[in-house]
C-alpha cells in the first residue's frame, strides 16, 4: 500500500498553512469512511471504527509535529532540522511530553502494508497503548480490525489510503475542538439503535452549552458525570472555565460509562482535547461506582452534570434494594423500568454541601405519578430543585421526545429559596423578547446560539418574562400536587388571532350576495327545464 500524497504544512511544524482542516471537510472526509465501510458492518459501529482510525492518525500526524517543534528548539529556527536528528528525537520518548508512537504504530508502516492489514492495525494499537499511561486500560483496543469475516484487506487498505488523504497536526486544524465535534457529526449520522431502545441519546452540543453555562464550573472546581458517554460534558466543562478567563487545566473532571465501546471513545475525546489529566472510568455506576474514597465513601463534587438513560428500563433495582452500601436512595426507589429518579438521587448523593447538579431528562419525570411522585415531594421539601427548563421537540438525534434541564443546588441563593424557576423554551421565537430559540432543519431541531445565551440568562438572573419564564412558590407547587409540568406554572397556549370585525362583515355581506345571484340561476334553470 503506497501512502497518497497528504495536504501538507506550508513548511515545517508550527508554520501558518492555508491548507486548514475545517468541519465541513473533516465531516465530509467521515462521511467518505462509512462509505469504505458499507455493508462490512453495521452502521452503528461506524463511529468505533471510524473514530479509533482517525485517533491513531492524529497521535501519529502530532507526534510528528512535536518531533519537528523539538528539533527546531534545538537548531534554532534559522536551520532546518536534518533528517537524522529527527529520527534520534522520534526514537527517544522522554523528550514527547503528549504521546510516544512506537515504530510499528507509525502511519507510515501502516500504509505500507497491504495483507494481514487488521492484524497490523491491532497491533499498533496495542502498542500505542503499552506505551502511553493516558490509555493504558485498553482504549484503543476495544474495537478488533482483525476481523476478515467482516473486514477484508482490501477494505482496510482503502479506508487507511482513505485516512492518509489528510494530515491532523495542531497547525492544520482550524477549531482546536474539531475532533470533538467530529465524533458528534458521526453519533449524528450513525445513532446506536441499541442505545436509542435503552433510552440512552446523545447529547446535541448545544443542549450540553446551556446546561453548563446553568451550573456554571469555575476554576478550582471538580466536575463529575456519571454517565459520560463520550466526554462532551467534560469537555465543555474545561471550555466554559477557559471562556470565562481561567485555566482549563485548572478544573479537575471525572467520569464513568458503562459501554465499553462508548467508554474508549470518551476517554480518546478528553484525550484529543488535551485534558490528559481527565479521569474516565468504566463500569455501571449504579452496581459500580468507581469513585469513592480509601474510607469506602462515595467522593463528592461541586458540579454534577449528566444525561443518564431516560426511563431505564434495566437500572438494577433488585440489586440496589439487597446490596447499596452508600445511601445514595434516600428519598426511594422508582419502579424497576423507570430509573430516572434513581438516577438523580445518586447524582445528588455525590454533590458537595455548596454543589450544584444539572441534568437532562425525559418531561415524564417531571409529573409521572405514584412512586416517583413520593420521590419529587421531599426533593422538593428540602428545596433541592432551583430550575426546570423545557426544552423544543426533536433536538436528540435518535428521539424526537422533547427533554428539559433539571438544575439541583445544595446552596440555593437567599432570594430562590423555597422556589423555583420555571422556563418554557418549547416556543420557536418568545413572544415578549422575540429571541428566536432554534431553528428547524431537515431532519431535526438546533438550539440557536441566541436562544442557548438567552435561556442560560433567564435562569442565571431569575429573569420573569411573560410565556417564558415565572418563579414560582413552592406553596403554588404543592397546591398542584407537586407536579413540575412547565405548562401548569407558565402560560404557554397560543395566542388568539385579533378579528378584523368589519372586514368579516364585509366578506358575509359579499357571501350573501353570491348566494342570492347562484339562487336566481338556478331558478332560471329550474323554469327552462319544466317549460321543456
Amino acid at each position: 500500500m503506497s501512502e497518497p500524497e497528504q495536504e501538507t504544512l506550508s513548511s515545517v511544524a508550527g508554520a501558518e498553512t492555508s491548507n486548514t482542516l475545517d468541519l465541513d471537510t473533516l465531516e465530509s472526509h467521515l462521511w467518505e469512511a462509512a462509505d469504505i465501510l458499507r455493508g462490512s458492518i453495521d452502521a452503528a459501529d461506524y463511529k468505533n471504527y471510524i473514530f479509533g482510525l482517525l485517533f491513531l492518525k492524529r497521535i501519529n500526524d502530532r507526534f510528528e509535529e512535536e518531533t519537528w517543534e523539538i528539533a527546531e528548539e534545538l537548531t534554532g529556527d534559522d536551520e532546518e532540522p536534518d533528517e537524522d536528528l529527527l529520527e534520534q528525537i522520534r526514537g527517544d520518548r522522554d523528550l514527547h511530553e503528549e504521546f510516544w508512537v512506537p515504530e510499528r504504530a507509525r502511519w507510515d508502516h501502516i500504509a505500507a502494508q497491504s495483507s494481514d492489514i487488521g492484524a497490523t492495525l491491532n497491533k499498533a494499537l496495542e502498542a500505542v497503548e503499552d506505551e502511553n499511561d493516558a490509555i493504558a486500560d485498553r482504549v484503543l483496543t476495544s474495537v478488533d480490525f482483525n476481523d476478515k469475516d467482516r473486514l477484508s484487506d482490501a477494505t482496510l487498505e482503502e479506508l487507511v489510503t482513505h485516512f492518509s488523504k489528510h494530515r491532523y497536526r495542531n497547525a492544520d486544524l482550524e477549531d482546536p475542538d474539531i475532533f470533538g465535534r467530529a465524533y458528534e457529526y458521526l453519533i449524528r449520522q450513525f445513532a446506536d439503535d441499541a442505545g436509542k431502545k435503552g433510552g440512552e441519546f446523545y447529547t446535541p452540543r448545544e443542549v450540553v452549552q446551556l446546561l453548563v453555562e446553568c451550573v456554571d464550573p469555575e476554576p478550582g472546581d471538580r466536575v463529575y458525570d456519571p454517565a459520560c458517554g463520550s466526554g462532551g460534558m467534560l469537555v465543555y466543562s474545561a471550555q466554559h472555565v477557559e471562556d470565562e478567563g481561567g485555566d482549563r487545566d485548572d478544573i479537575s473532571l471525572y467520569g464513568q460509562e458503562k459501554n465499553l465501546n462508548t467508554w474508549a471513545i470518551g476517554q480518546m475525546n478528553v484525550l484529543l482535547h488535551e485534558l490528559q489529566d481527565a479521569t474516565i472510568a468504566k463500569g455501571d455506576t449504579i452496581t459500580e461506582p468507581k469513585f469513592v474514597t480509601e474510607h469506602d465513601e462515595l467522593e463528592v463534587f461541586d458540579r454534577v452534570v449528566a444525561n443518564p438513560p431516560w426511563n431505564d428500563k434495566k437500572w438494577a433495582k433488585d440489586w440496589v434494594q439487597e446490596n447499596e452500601p452508600y445511601n445514595r436512595f434516600p428519598y426511594g426507589l422508582p419502579p424497576s423500568n423507570r430509573g430516572d429518579w434513581a438516577w438523580i438521587q445518586l447524582m445528588i448523593a455525590s454533590l458537595s454541601e455548596q454543589g450544584k447538579a444539572g441534568i437532562v431528562m425525559d418531561n415524564g419525570t417531571l409529573f409521572r405519578s405514584r412512586s416517583e411522585k413520593k420521590i419529587r415531594k421531599p426533593f422538593l421539601e428540602d428545596d433541592l430543585i432551583e430550575a426546570v427548563i423545557a426544552l423544543p421537540e426533536n433536538l436528540f438525534y435518535n428521539t424526537g421526545s422533547p427533554g428539559c434541564l433539571l438544575i439541583f443546588n445544595k446552596d440555593k441563593p437567599v432570594e430562590r429559596e423555597d422556589k423555583v424557576l420555571f422556563v418554557y423554551a418549547e416556543d420557536q421565537r418568545l413572544r415578549e423578547s422575540g429571541i428566536q430559540v432554534y431553528e428547524e432543519l431537515s431532519s431535526q431541531n438546533k438550539l440557536r446560539s441566541e436562544g442557548v445565551e438567552y435561556i442560560a440568562e433567564s435562569f442565571r438572573t431569575g429573569r420573569e418574562e411573560a410565556h417564558h419564564s415565572r418563579l414560582v412558590d413552592m406553596a403554588e407547587i404543592a397546591e398542584n400536587d407537586w407536579n413540575l409540568n412547565v405548562p401548569r406554572y407558565i402560560d404557554a397556549t397560543e395566542p388568539w388571532e385579533p378579528i378584523d370585525v368589519t372586514s368579516k362583515l364585509e366578506e358575509l355581506d359579499k357571501l350573501a350576495e353570491k348566494r342570492e345571484q347562484t339562487e336566481a340561476e338556478l331558478e332560471n334553470y329550474m323554469q327552462e327545464l319544466n317549460y321543456r
